[in-house]
């Protein structure tokens, strides 16, 4: 039975990632717990579990006192008794008895069980917390499990536990189904008291996109090229603002790839939403310029470090607005100006 005791330990270690230290720990705490409800809650015990030996013992522990002043039987032995167990007892020493716990009642075993299977539970909720933390700001890939048909919340297996994407936190016009695989970005990860971490999932952030750019574009990656900002509304449009460290380096043109390869890959896991590479400026009236594209501008007036007016062609004013203004709003997210558009 111990032998099978230290290889289930094993097994935890090995597939959830749950502490040999740790459960052994659980395990003397849940054995001493269950000797108190035999013995007596006042008994001082002792478990020792040797994962080398792979042995378990349990001992009692009571304090050589006086004869006549023993109060306490459980926790407690006169020095003449403690004397004829061996002569090395001393006043103020402990006296060790094993224990035999296959004597123990099924509810003190049953008692114990609980108390070992809360552990696990906690050091698994623990576990998924750090894993989670780890990958917090990050893109993950996960797995539809379950579509909720009702609300059209998705429950997703992220390789660590499952987590949900609520269907305002999806990209709009998307549907999945179950088994299929999707990106999504981890916001935030608080610690659960009872069922799990709590972990925040969306793909309609903006760092959602971002984190696409980073992982498409080999220039994002080693540094070359720089995201300095950017402004989105899910699934219709958004403008990412890129700036090279490097002279020689195209940003536009590193993020489009040859043939628009970079970008397209990035295109297909936003369903189509429209994407807006923009060069950026450390001078604001170019800065919003550009960041006014696919409109052409014909001059950018500052009224201030955060207003401004901007002429464009007659013809170009609706597109330089945009739908419901979403191409101006847009704009201004990304470079923080107030913008007046007048053909």
């Amino acid at each position: 039975m111990n032998a099978e005791l230290f290889t289930a330990l094993d097994l935890l270690e090995k597939e959830k990632g749950i502490p040999k230290e740790y459960m052994i720990g659980e395990i003397e705490t849940a054995l001493a717990n269950a000797c108190r409800k035999e013995v007596g809650q006042t008994a001082l015990i002792r478990v020792s579990l040797d994962p080398v030996k792979q042995d378990m013992k349990v001992y009692q522990q009571r304090e050589v006192v006086p004869d006549g002043e023993v109060l306490d039987p459980n926790c407690q032995i006169a020095l003449s008794d403690a004397k004829a167990l061996s002569r090395r007892h001393k006043l103020g020493g402990f006296v060790e008895t094993e224990l035999k716990t296959k004597n123990f009642r099924r509810l003190s075993a049953q008692a114990g069980k609980s108390i070992i299977i809360q552990a696990i539970r906690v050091a698994e909720r623990e576990r998924q917390t750090r894993e989670y933390e780890d990958k917090k700001e990050e893109i993950i890939t996960a797995t539809v499990d379950k579509v909720d048909t009702l609300n059209g919340n998705l429950i997703l297996d992220t390789g660590t536990g499952y987590a949900t994407l609520l269907k305002s936190e999806q990209i709009p016009g998307e549907s999945y189904d179950v088994g299929d695989r999707l990106k999504v970005y981890v916001c935030e990860v608080r610690a659960g008291e009872t069922r799990g971490p709590l972990v925040t999932l969306s793909r309609v952030h903006p760092n959602f996109v971002k984190r696409l750019f980073e992982l498409e574009i080999p220039e994002i990656q080693d540094g070359t090229v720089v995201i300095k900002g950017v402004s989105r509304e899910a699934g219709s449009r958004t403008k990412v603002a890129v700036e090279s460290t490097d002279e020689n380096v195209d940003a536009v043109g590193s993020c489009i790839g040859r043939n628009g390869m970079r970008i397209d890959a990035i295109l297909s896991e936003l369903g189509g939403e429209k994407v807006d590479i923009i060069k950026y400026s450390e001078d604001p009236a170019e800065y919003v310029a550009a960041a006014l594209s696919p409109a052409r501008v014909l001059d950018v007036y500052m009224e201030d470090e955060r207003t401004c007016r901007v002429t464009v062609p007659k013809e170009q004013l609706s597109l330089a607005i945009g739908k419901e203004g979403q191409n101006a709003k847009l704009a201004a997210r990304l470079t923080g100006c107030k913008i007046d558009i007048k053909a």
